[in-house]
C-alpha cells in the first residue's frame, strides 16, 4: 500500500486509457506520455501498461506501506527517498516506512511513477485510468489528495536496484522538432500556410492541458471559410480554429471535431510534445505516413529491447 503524506496539484491514476468507447465519445485518456509510463512499468517488472501515478504541478510525498521496486520515469526530477537521491529510468528498492518525496519536476511536465504490482484501482470499462472530466476512474474519480491511500497489486518478479534504462531506448525529450504528416483537410491550406506551421517556432500556450495543447505563433487560415460536419478525431490531430491558432489534440481530446485538421502529429513524437511545458518552443517537420509507421516499429522495438533487458537482469538476479 502506498499512503500521501503531501499530494501535489496533480496526481492521477493513469494506465493505457481505454479502446473501444470511441463510439461513446470516450476519448482513448491515460497516460499522455505512453512511452515513460511504459518504461517505468518495465522497470519494476510491470506490463508496460500497468497502472501508475501521472504526476505534475509541484512537490509531494508518498510512504511505502510494503516493501516495493518502484522507478520514476518521463520528466527530469528532484527525488529523494528518506532523504537519498532517486536517479530516474533507474530501478530502486523502498521498505516499509520509506518515503518518497519528489521536491521539484526539473525539466518536463509529467513523472510517472510505477511501483511493482502497479496501483490497484477498480477497472472501469476496461482500464484504471482517471478521466475527470467524466469523474470516473482511477481513485473514485478525482486526482490523488493528502491524506488518500492506495492499494498495490501483487508483485513480481523486477530488476535489482540499480538497473537503469539505457538512455538510447528513451523519447529525446529535448528535442523541439515534431513531425507531422498531412492531415485530412490540408488541401483546404493553400502551400503557404502549410509552409507557416513548418517555418516558423510555436509556442506552447498556458491554455494547454490533457485534452489540447494550444500553440501560439503566426495564425494559418484555410483558403476559404469551411463549414465542417464533425469527424473522428485523433491524439496528435492539429486542428486550425476560426482564429488561426493551432490546437493539437491530446490523451482526454474529443473524439469529434468539426475544425479542420491541417496536419497529425507522428505518435512517437506525442511524448516529447506532452513533455513541452507552457511558454516553450516547438518546430515542425513534414514527413510521410510511411517514415511515421517506420519511426513507430523502431519505438516499439526500443520497448522490446528493454524488455528484453530487464528479463536478462531479472534472471540474473
Amino acid at each position: 500500500m502506498l499512503t500521501i503524506p503531501k499530494a501535489p496539484a496533480w496526481l492521477v491514476v493513469q494506465d493505457l486509457g481505454w479502446t473501444g468507447h470511441r463510439r461513446i465519445g470516450l476519448p482513448p485518456g491515460g497516460a499522455i506520455d505512453r512511452h515513460a509510463l511504459a518504461v517505468a512499468n518495465l522497470l519494476v517488472g510491470n506490463p508496460p501498461g500497468a497502472a501508475a501515478l501521472e504526476w505534475a504541478l509541484g512537490p509531494g510525498t508518498l510512504r511505502f506501506e510494503r516493501p516495493a521496486r518502484f522507478a520514476l520515469a518521463g520528466a527530469d526530477t528532484t527525488a529523494t527517498l528518506s532523504g537519498h537521491p532517486v536517479a530516474m529510468h533507474t530501478t530502486h528498492s523502498a521498505e516499509v516506512g520509506n518515503e518518497l518525496t519528489v521536491s521539484a519536476i526539473t525539466g518536463g511536465r509529467f513523472v510517472y511513477l510505477a511501483v511493482d504490482g502497479g496501483i490497484d484501482v477498480p477497472a472501469v470499462l476496461g482500464a484504471r485510468s482517471t478521466y475527470l472530466r467524466g469523474g470516473f476512474g482511477g481513485l473514485h474519480g478525482r486526482r490523488v489528495r493528502a491524506g488518500d491511500y492506495l492499494r498495490l497489486g501483487g508483485a513480481g518478479a523486477s530488476p535489482p536496484a540499480g538497473f537503469r534504462a539505457p538512455d538510447e531506448l528513451l523519447p529525446a525529450y529535448g528535442a523541439a522538432r515534431l513531425r507531422i504528416m498531412p492531415g485530412p483537410q490540408v488541401e483546404l491550406f493553400g502551400p503557404d500556410q502549410r509552409a507557416v506551421l513548418s517555418s516558423h517556432p510555436w509556442r506552447v500556450s498556458a491554455a494547454s492541458d490533457r485534452m489540447g495543447y494550444r500553440l501560439e505563433g503566426p495564425p494559418i487560415h484555410p483558403r476559404v471559410a469551411a463549414s465542417l460536419a464533425s469527424e473522428a478525431a485523433c491524439p496528435g490531430a492539429v486542428q486550425v480554429p476560426d482564429g488561426g491558432a493551432p490546437i493539437i489534440l491530446m490523451a482526454d481530446g474529443p473524439t469529434v471535431g468539426g475544425y479542420p485538421k491541417l496536419a497529425v502529429v507522428a505518435e512517437v513524437d506525442l511524448p516529447v510534445l506532452a513533455q513541452r511545458s507552457p511558454g516553450e518552443e516547438v518546430w515542425f517537420d513534414w514527413i510521410e505516413v510511411s517514415e511515421a509507421q517506420r519511426l513507430y516499429r523502431r519505438r516499439a522495438i526500443q520497448l522490446h529491447t528493454l524488455m528484453s533487458l530487464v528479463s536478462a537482469a531479472v534472471a540474473a538476479g
